[in-house]
């Protein structure tokens, strides 16, 4: 059984939130947890809340175990690019591509090998 959440419109690029997604692929919750709070970069944050209501999601809807949990796919999609430009020498004008992402987390039980 798999529960999931998702954050759309996240104001930071997909590149940098998936080196932090990737640190937390395959771990416990409450491992995942940890190494996000002592994380240091931004997308720690919104990686957290993410997982917390993955979590939330899990308990309130299908009844499962927090401690049985564990993170078994971590993602984070493109989202729409806001278009702005900024001026530049003779008149020229450069495009600035301010990226958004969707990140999407999805935890499983660790299932019992008989």
């Amino acid at each position: 059984m798999t529960a999931r959440a998702q954050a759309k419109h996240i104001r930071q690029s997909p590149y940098k939130v998936r080196r932090v997604l990737d640190l937390v692929r395959g771990l416990p919750v409450d491992e995942a947890r940890i190494t996000l709070q002592f994380t240091n970069r931004k997308a720690a944050d919104t990686v957290l809340k993410v997982l917390d209501s993955a979590i939330a999601n899990a308990e309130h809807n299908f009844a499962l175990d927090a401690d049985e949990l564990f993170v078994s796919e971590a993602y984070a999609d493109e989202g729409p690019t806001l278009k702005r430009w900024r001026p530049r020498a003779r008149g020229r004008a450069t495009k600035i591509r301010k990226r958004t992402s969707h990140i999407t987390i999805i935890v499983a039980e660790h299932e019992e090998v008989a």
